[in-house]
């Protein structure tokens, strides 16, 4: 009779540790995304679902091809700060995302690129996390 719950203890065992090792290694990686598009290797992610409601409201009006409430949304996007991967000039394009009590456009875009890469910043071009859609 104990050799029967033997197979079943293994099991739940296995599988506790299966779950404890994928949480350790989600915490050690921190927001990088092992399993990020080639595009957005080495850079910090984040899910659609995780941006702010006004970043998502600026991607669904990306999607739609607007329109778009910021003259300057849709310009292109330099890449001055070299944080985002070379391209020729014009390969990306920046959008507003809206920030509750801002007087001007506020620190927080959306850059998106000719390639489909979409990515996210909410300190005005400092650092950027790779959206995962």
């Amino acid at each position: 009779m104990v050799l029967r719950s033997v197979p079943r203890a293994l099991s739940a065992l296995l599988l506790c540790l299966a779950v404890l090792v994928a949480g350790c290694s989600s915490a050690r990686t921190g927001a990088v995304d092992v399993s990020a598009p080639p595009w957005a290797a080495g850079m910090s992610t984040v899910a659609e679902a995780r941006l702010p409601a006004e970043a998502r409201q600026t991607l669904a009006l990306i999607d739609r091809g607007g329109p778009y409430p910021y003259a300057k949304d849709g310009a292109v996007f330099g890449n001055f700060e070299g944080l985002l991967p070379q391209h020729t000039r014009g390969y990306y394009h920046e959008y507003t995302v809206q920030t509750p009590g801002s007087r001007d456009r506020g620190a927080r875009r959306i850059v998106t690129g000719q390639g489909g890469e979409t990515y996210y910043t909410d300190d005005h071009y400092e650092s950027f996390r790779a959206v995962l859609r």
